[in-house]
C-alpha cells in the first residue's frame, strides 16, 4: 500500500468539486496544470480567475520533500517556527553528501563515517517533528519520490530544483528554497505567482536510438535555459501517452534546465502500470475513478493554441537523438550534426569518461537500453575506450537490476557501480587527477553541465545525452561517433555497426528490495532531543536576521559586479562545500567565489575599498559588514539560475549584502532572496548595468516601497558624480512584510506567538 493513502483519497474526493467550480469561474475548458492549481488553492473552492504571470496566489501543497544538503538549513529554520510537528507529510532523503570515488560499498561507508554528525541531526530532527527519513544509500530523492510518493493530480514542493521529476506521474511538483518548505511544514499557505502555460504537443512514437531524453534535449534547445521561466510546461498528445512513466519523469526532470516552474503529463495507462508495478495499486485504482480530472480537458488538447501561452509541436517519429553541451544544457546538437560541431568549435573530441544514471536517467528502462548496447560490445569483442560509471537512482532500482543480471555486461567492461546517490551529477565526484586535467570531454545522462560542475575542472567539457547515446559514444571513445551511421572496429579488425538499443519499461518479475532504507518517525516526538553540538563545524543553530529599521538604505558599497552567467553554483558552490550546508557562517566562505568580477575578469578577486587591495569576495564582504557598511551585488541576466539552494541567498544576507540588483532573475533565487529579507531588484533600463563603476556606493529610496511601484537608486561614483536610476521589483504586500520583519521566518515566528 502507498504512503499517505488517506491524504491521497482526500485529494481525489474533493477534486471534482474544485475543478468543476474552477471551470465555471474561469468560463472555459482547463488544462491539467490549471486543474491542479485551482484544486490546491488555499481558499478552497475558487472564487475568482487568476491572471497568468501576474497574480500571486496562495496554495496548499500536499507534501514536502527535502534532500540532505538543503534539509539541514530548512529544518534548522523549522526549529525556529514554533511548531511541534509538520502540518503536511514530509520526508528527508540522504543523497547529496555521498562522494563518488571508489564504488558503492566503500563510498557509502566513508560517507557514513564523515557525515555521521549531519545524519544524526537529520534523523533526530525528523523523528522529533514527524518527518519520514530515508537513510544514506536509500536513493536519490527524486527517484525515491517517484517510486513511493508521487501521485497524479497532486501538488508537492521540494527543496531541490529537480523536484519537478514527479511530473512524470502527473503531479505539479515544484522546486523551492528551504524557507518555502518551512512555510508549508508550519501549516502556512505557499505563495506562487500563477504560472503561464507552455503546451508541448507530442505526436508519433519514439523508436530506435531516440528516447524520452531527446524530447527534453530538443525542448531545451528551443526554449533555452530561461525560456520556461514563470511557466508550467504541459506535455500532451498521442506521443505523450506512448512514453513510459519514467521516461515522462526524465522529460519533467530536465524542465528545470529551461527555468520552468514545473512540467507535467496527464494521467494515462503508462502511469497506472508504473503505480501498480511499484505496489501502489490502491493509488492507481483511486486515480482511475477520477481520470477525467487528472488530464487536460479534451477541448484544450484539440485546440491547444487557444489555451496555452506558447505551443510547441514535436513529432517523435522524426525526432533524432541529441547531445547537448558543453557548459550549458540548452546548447543542443543533433547526433548527425555533432561531429561537425566538434570540429567547428574545437571541442576535445576524445571522450575520457561516460556516466549514466542519476535522478534524471536511472530507471529500469534506461539501464536495460544501455545494457543492451554494452552487451553488443562484449559479444562482438569491441574494446570500450572510455571509463564508465553507473549511478543507480534508488536501492529498489539497484537491487532489482542486480537480481535481473543487468550489471553483468557492465562488469565485463570494467564499469564502476557507484552508490545510490547524486555523486558526479552535483560535483560529488573524486575524479582522479581532475585538478591537473588538460582540456578533456566527458559525456553523461545527467541534467546539468555547467563549467566545473561535475569534477571542479574548468577544462572539462561536459555533454548531456540519453544513457544509450552516452554508452555508445563511450564505447567509441569519441564525440564524433554517430551510432546510427558509423562503424566500430573490434579487436579482430572487423567493422561492427551497433544495433538499436532494446529496453524493458518495467521488470517482468516486479521490483524487489530487501531494505529500502526508510525510517518512520516517532509517534510522539516531544521527548526526542535534536542532535547539534555546540562546537560543531557542520551545524549551527540559526540567529534571526535583523528587522528593517524603516529608513532608506544609504552608502551601501558595491561588493561585486558579476559578469555574464552567474548561477547558484557560482554564488554558492556545491562539491566539497556540501559539508557546510548546515553551518551558515562556515559555508558563507564560498559566497560568490565562482562569479566573474566585471572589472578584472577574475573570480574571487574584488577590490576592498577599505584597504584598496584585491581580496576574496567573502573576506571583503565580512570586512564591510564588520565596519558597519552594508553592501550590494550587481548581476546580469537570469541571475541565480540552477538549483534551489537558498544558501545562495542566506550567505549574502549573513555577510551584510542588502540589495541584489540585476538585469533579470531566475524564479527560485528571486523568491529565496525575498524570503531572507533582502531586496531583489531589476533594472528598469537594462543598460543601467553599464553605469556601475568599481568603488561605487548607492542610496536606495524605500519611502514608497509598495507593490507595483518603482524604487529610486542614486549611484555615487568615487569621482563625486551622482547618477539616478530606477529599479523594478515584484514584491507583493505579504512579501514586503517579510522584508520589514527581516525574513519570512521572523514573520512566521511572530504569527505563531
Amino acid at each position: 500500500m502507498a504512503f499517505d493513502i488517506k491524504m491521497i483519497k482526500k485529494v481525489y474526493a474533493e477534486l471534482a468539486e474544485k475543478v468543476d467550480a474552477a471551470r465555471k469561474i474561469v468560463g472555459r475548458p482547463l488544462t491539467l496544470a490549471e486543474k491542479i492549481l485551482y484544486a490546491h488553492l488555499d481558499e478552497g473552492i475558487a472564487s475568482k480567475t487568476y491572471a497568468r504571470g501576474i497574480d500571486y496566489v496562495d496554495f496548499n501543497p500536499d507534501r514536502v520533500a527535502m534532500q540532505d544538503a538543503t534539509a539541514q538549513m530548512a529544518l534548522l529554520q523549522f526549529m525556529q517556527a514554533g511548531k511541534n510537528k509538520v502540518s503536511v507529510p514530509s520526508t528527508v532523503h540522504c543523497d547529496h553528501l555521498i562522494q563518488a570515488k571508489v564504488g558503492a560499498k566503500a563510498d557509502l561507508t566513508t560517507a557514513n563515517d564523515e557525515n555521521v554528525e549531519v545524519y544524526d541531526f537529520l534523523a533526530t530532527v525528523s523523528d522529533k517533528y514527524g518527518i519520514g527519513f530515508w537513510k544514506p544509500g536509500a536513493g536519490i530523492i527524486h527517484q525515491v519520490v517517484l517510486e513511493n510518493y508521487a501521485f497524479p493530480g497532486g501538488m508537492m514542493i521540494g527543496t531541490d530544483s529537480h523536484t519537478v521529476n514527479a511530473g512524470g506521474l502527473g503531479m505539479l511538483a515544484i522546486g523551492v528554497g528551504g524557507a518555502d518548505a518551512v512555510d508549508v511544514m508550519a501549516g502556512m499557505p505557499w505563495e506562487l505567482k500563477f504560472p503561464k502555460l507552455i503546451g508541448v504537443k507530442l505526436t508519433g512514437k519514439l523508436s530506435g536510438w531516440t528516447s524520452a531524453k531527446d524530447v527534453i534535449l530538443k525542448v531545451a534547445g528551443l526554449l533555452t535555459v530561461k525560456g520556461g521561466t514563470g511557466a508550467v510546461v504541459e506535455y500532451f498528445g498521442e506521443g505523450a501517452k506512448s512514453i513510459s512513466c519514467t521516461g515522462k519523469g526524465t522529460i519533467c526532470n530536465m524542465g528545470a534546465e529551461i527555468g520552468a516552474t514545473t512540467s507535467t503529463f496527464g494521467y494515462d495507462q503508462k502511469m497506472g502500470e508504473y503505480l501498480r508495478s511499484t505496489e501502489r495499486t490502491d493509488v492507481a485504482d483511486e486515480a482511475d475513478k477520477v481520470a477525467n480530472y487528472l488530464t487536460g480537458d479534451n477541448e484544450v488538447y484539440t485546440n491547444p493554441e487557444k489555451y496555452f501561452d506558447q505551443l510547441i509541436e514535436i513529432n517523435l517519429s522524426e525526432l533524432e537523438p541529441y547531445v547537448n553541451g558543453p557548459f550549458s544544457p540548452d546548447r543542443a546538437w543533433k547526433i548527425s550534426e555533432l561531429a561537425q560541431a566538434v570540429k567547428d568549435n574545437d571541442f576535445p573530441a576524445n571522450l575520457e569518461v561516460g556516466l549514466i544514471g542519476s535522478c534524471t536517467n536511472s530507471s529500469y528502462e534506461d539501464i536495460t537500453r544501455a545494457a543492451s548496447v554494452v552487451q553488443q560490445a562484449v559479444n562482438q569483442d569491441i574494446e570500450v575506450k572510455a571509463e564508465f560509471n553507473i549511478t543507480p537512482g534508488s536501492e529498489q532500482v539497484r537491487y532489482t537490476m542486480e537480481r535481473d543480471g543487468l550489471f553483468d555486461a557492465f562488469n565485463k567492461i570494467g564499469a564502476t557501480v557507484l552508490a545510490n546517490a547524486c555523486g558526479p551529477c552535483i560535483g560529488q565526484w573524486a575524479r582522479k587527477n581532475a585538478e591537473n586535467e588538460p582540456l578533456n570531454s566527458i559525456i553523461h545522462s545527467f541534467n546539468r553541465n555547467f563549467a566545473k560542475r561535475a569534477d571542479g575542472n574548468p577544462n572539462t567539457y561536459a555533454f548531456v545525452a540519453s544513457p544509450e547515446i552516452v554508452t555508445a559514444l563511450s564505447i567509441a571513445g569519441s564525440l564524433t561517433f554517430n551510432p546510427l551511421t558509423d562503424y566500430l572496429v573490434n579487436k579482430k579488425g572487423e567493422k561492427i555497426k551497433l544495433k538499436e538499443p532494446q529496453g524493458v519499461e518495467l521488470p517482468l518479475l516486479g521490483f524487489m528490495v530487501e531494505d529500502n532504507g526508510f525510517q518512520a518517525p516517532a509517534e510522539e516526538g516531544s521527548r526526542i532531543k535534536v542532535a547539534v553540538k555546540n562546537d560543531s563545524k557542520r551545524l549551527q543553530i540559526l540567529t534571526p536576521f535583523t528587522e528593517w529599521d524603516g529608513n532608506d538604505l544609504k552608502d551601501i558599497k558595491l561588493l561585486i559586479k558579476a559578469k555574464g552567467k552567474c548561477t547558484t553554483d557560482h554564488i554558492s558552490m556545491a562539491g566539497p562545500w556540501l559539508r557546510y550546508r548546515g553551518h551558515l557562517d562556515n559555508i558563507s566562505e564560498n559566497m560568490l567565489i565562482g562569479a566573474v568580477n566585471f572589472y578584472n575578469e577574475k573570480t574571487n578577486s574584488i577590490k576592498n575599498e577599505l584597504t584598496g587591495e584585491y581580496a576574496p569576495v567573502p573576506a571583503t564582504a565580512r570586512a564591510y559588514r564588520d565596519a558597519d557598511f552594508a553592501s550590494f551585488v550587481v548581476g546580469d541576466e537570469n541571475y541565480g539560475e540552477g538549483s534551489s539552494r537558498e544558501h545562495a541567498a542566506m550567505e549574502p544576507r549573513n555577510l551584510g549584502v542588502k540589495v541584489v540588483l540585476v538585469r533579470s532573475f531566475a524564479r527560485i533565487h528571486e523568491t529565496n532572496l525575498k524570503k531572507q529579507g533582502m531586496l531583489g531588484l531589476t533594472f528598469a533600463d537594462k543598460a543601467d548595468y553599464d553605469k556601475f563603476q568599481e568603488g561605487d556606493t548607492i542610496d536606495v529610496k524605500l519611502a514608497s516601497f509598495a507593490p507595483g511601484k518603482t524604487i529610486e537608486i542614486e549611484i555615487k561614483h568615487k569621482d563625486g558624480n551622482v547618477e539616478k536610476i530606477v529599479a523594478n521589483h515584484t514584491y507583493n504586500k505579504n512579501q514586503i512584510e517579510w522584508f520589514k520583519a527581516g525574513s519570512a521566518l521572523n514573520l512566521i515566528k511572530k504569527q505563531n506567538g
